[in-house]
């Protein structure tokens, strides 16, 4: 007599909550509801989440409301202030966290705060905390392609791994909470002090009767090639500011912060003070909030361009 196979059904996928619908977590939700996951939003300003409601996501009304309902909550925000409104304020995470759900955050924030803030939800609501701040911009957010660091228990790691493998090559888990915010700020020291150097150059070809647009072309695959030479050397020898890549005051405020790091580990790092520099002065001609490849600015005008 024949046996009737036994069929299991798949394990439903678990719901989401994505805190901060900015220039990273507007994409990052956007590959979670493709992948087929029930995702609960909220934003500070509620017209940057209309296109994800068209793609299926869910508004509510306050942090508080979107853990609730999800079992892991998601966060992408500005700076440190931000996080602990969002998670800590009247109507934040911390009021409806429970001990099975988990925060991964993916700002980029200060080490020292993330181990407290780690420290306080827990003690607070028993919530688990995951630093996971992202490399990679925003093409590396659109195309699921970003480096994500992690800092924390092995565990929650491992738990978020399936769901985070949605929107990068690779997640790395770098050591205990705040571990991934110490990689990212290693990152934005490489960035940032590349990003100058990059202008520098371009600047030097410019001046110096040489055609830059080529300028990265020619350096593919040698020494001085880099994904930031790729995609901002064009940028630099066109002077193209759109579409957005990242805010100025964005990488001033990593700088600073991996500056600060320096000091509490008697680390010297003249490069970083350098570049920090660099983007204190366009940030202080206006371009704070525009993107980064302002920074060409400060070489002055293209050869072309000089009168």
């Amino acid at each position: 007599m024949l046996k009737a196979k036994l069929t299991t059904k798949p394990k439903p996928k678990p719901k989401l909550g994505f805190l901060g619908i900015g220039l990273m977590g507007s994409p990052m939700t956007l590959r979670l509801l493709n992948a087929g996951y029930t995702i609960y939003i909220w934003n500070r300003s509620a017209e940057k989440i209309f296109p994800l409601l068209e793609n299926g996501a869910i508004a509510l009304d306050s942090p508080a409301a979107v853990t609730i309902e999800s079992e892991f909550v998601f966060m992408c925000l500005t700076d440190a202030n931000a996080v602990e409104q969002v998670v800590f304020d009247d109507n934040g995470v911390v009021k409806t966290g429970i001990e099975n759900k988990i925060l991964v955050d993916f700002s980029s924030i200060s080490p020292v705060l993330t181990r407290e803030f780690s420290v306080r939800l827990e003690s607070e609501c028993g919530m688990g905390w995951v630093d996971a701040p992202v490399s990679g911009g925003v093409k590396g957010a659109e195309e699921g392609s970003l480096a994500i660091l992690a800092g924390g228990k092995t565990e929650a790691i491992e738990r978020v791994r399936p769901i985070v493998s949605n929107l990068c090559n690779r997640m790395t888990h770098m050591g205990h909470t705040g571990a991934g915010q110490v990689t990212k700020l290693c990152n934005q020291v490489i960035v940032a002090s590349n990003l100058v150097t990059i202008a520098e150059a371009i600047s030097l070809a410019e001046r110096s009767g040489i055609d830059a647009t080529k300028l990265h072309e020619a350096l593919a695959g040698g020494f001085g090639d880099s994904l930031p030479l790729q995609v901002f050397g064009p940028r630099f020898s066109k002077r193209e500011v759109e579409p957005l890549l990242g805010h100025v005051y964005t990488m001033l405020k990593d700088v600073d912060s991996a500056r600060e790091l320096g000091r509490e580990t008697n680390t010297p790092l003249p490069m970083a003070a350098t570049a920090a520099e660099m983007f204190r002065q366009i940030s202080s001609r206006g371009y704070a909030e525009e993107d980064v490849t302002n920074l060409i600015r400060l070489f002055g005008p293209r050869e072309d361009q000089i009168v």
